[in-house]
């Protein structure tokens, strides 16, 4: 859009909590700064690159959800523009919560107010410090209430070089009157590949574990990083122990598998049933899509594909994920873990009767 002059001077990124819309309006105001653009991307070493991206550009304006910091007083993002920055720095692709966690806000609901809106006007319309671009990003313009139809004048006419990002992570809380003035930028979820070497470029993550997590996560990176803190241990082995134990019919090895399952906390729990629903789910593609490039470890893939030569129906899948997917529900409202687990074994173990194997 920039290289064809159509870039639009409301622009709206949208994509789930995760997907990196923050860093991409950050990157995309730098490329606007930076002094030595080339074809492609920003030069990353100038000036206007560096002060871009520690988000200390004069020209750069930041808005997103805050509290009050003291009785008495609005919330508003200039109060919090230190504490903001130094949590991008840490959590790029933060989400909303952590942000307002970072600041200490417990249970307070975040804002932008209507006295930031016009702030911001007041902002845009004054003349650039460095004599290029002005640009806004606002991090969540879901929470503009009607109070965002302040905003509207500026969107639709703005001075001359001036650019407004707008990043949201749920396009539905945004108020139609700024949705039909903004032209939107839908965010795909992140591939599993591109989480699993993210978490092993930046994370020092084992390989098989980056590839598991990541594989859970759902196309969020934030929340591959939350199940890389639950998952410490590589749940491989314990899903081939699982599924070996259903379908040699072990009874006692079941029961002490659930036994074993329900010391580990919920969270570690769900994400083991998840990641067994991910295995399945590649089995499946495995059995009816032949030829097929899964994502997986060595290991992972093996199995998988010794899952898929036992040639279970659809109907079994069906059965098995609506099973595991059960469980998962039941987990999350403190369920007993080792009746689930067992029971979930058993329900598992009578849907695959008749097949006996090692896997």
């Amino acid at each position: 859009m920039w290289k064809n002059n159509t870039f639009p001077h409301a622009l709206l990124i949208t994509g789930a909590e995760g997907t990196g819309g923050l860093p991409l309006a950050i990157a995309v105001a730098q490329y606007v700064f930076c002094e030595n653009r080339t074809e492609t991307d920003s030069c990353g070493i100038c000036a206007g690159c560096s002060k871009a991206a520690r988000l200390e550009h004069a020209d750069l304006h930041l808005s997103f959800p805050t509290i009050s910091p003291k009785p008495n007083t609005k919330p508003h993002s200039k109060w919090y523009m230190q504490e903001f920055r130094e949590f991008v720095r840490q959590s790029p692709y933060g989400t909303t919560f952590d942000w307002l966690q970072f600041i200490n806000a417990e249970n307070k609901q975040g804002n932008i107010t209507a006295d930031e809106c016009r702030d911001i006007i007041e902002a845009m319309y004054l003349k650039s410090y460095e004599g290029g671009y002005k640009v806004l990003i606002m991090w969540r313009p879901e929470y503009l209430k009607n109070e965002g139809n302040i905003l509207l004048k500026l969107i639709e006419e703005p001075p001359k070089d001036t650019i407004m990002i707008l990043v949201a992570e749920k396009r539905e809380q945004v108020i139609a009157t700024i949705l039909s003035r903004t032209q939107e930028v839908r965010l795909v979820p992140l591939s599993a590949v591109e989480i699993s070497a993210a978490l092993t470029e930046r994370n020092g993550t084992e390989p098989n574990l980056a590839t598991q997590v990541a594989h859970m996560a759902s196309g969020s990176y934030t929340e591959a990083l939350r199940l890389l803190r639950e998952n410490e241990n590589d749940l491989f082995p314990h899903l081939r122990q699982m599924f070996n134990l259903i379908f040699r019919n072990n009874g006692p090895g079941i029961a002490a598998f659930a036994e074993g399952w329900s010391k580990n906390g919920r969270e570690q729990q769900k994400n083991f049933l998840q990641y067994v629903l991910q295995m399945m789910e590649h089995a499946l593609k495995a059995q009816f899509a032949r030829g097929l490039t899964l994502p997986l470890a060595p290991e992972e893939a093996e199995f998988v594909g010794k899952l898929a030569e036992m040639k279970l129906t659809t109907e079994k899948y069906v059965q098995l994920t609506k099973r595991l997917s059960d469980a998962i529900y039941y987990i999350e409202r403190n369920a007993h873990g080792r009746t689930q687990f067992h029971a979930l074994l058993i329900e598992m173990r009578y849907i695959v009767s008749g097949v006996e194997t090692t896997i």
